[in-house]
């Protein structure tokens, strides 16, 4: 699956795949615990659905950016 750096992934705080990827290897985050507990930018603290389903129900996640940010994809 090939998903645009633009793509809106926590809804609720408008943050890309890109904004997420760029924070995680900034601030050196390494679990989705985390990235939920960084208190400079909120993620996932409102809604919670890009915590597992994603907000379309359509499974782009906070935890799928994490992965492609540990294999270097992004």
């Amino acid at each position: 699956m090939n998903i645009e750096p633009d793509t809106e992934i926590c809804v609720c705080n408008s943050l890309s795949v890109a904004d997420i990827a760029k924070l995680i290897k900034e601030k050196n985050l390494k679990t989705l615990e985390d990235i939920l507990e960084n208190n400079e930018t909120p993620i996932g603290d409102k809604c919670e659905a890009c915590h597992d389903e994603g907000y379309h129900n359509d499974g782009l996640n906070i935890p799928m950016v994490l992965s492609m940010v540990k294999s270097g994809r992004l």
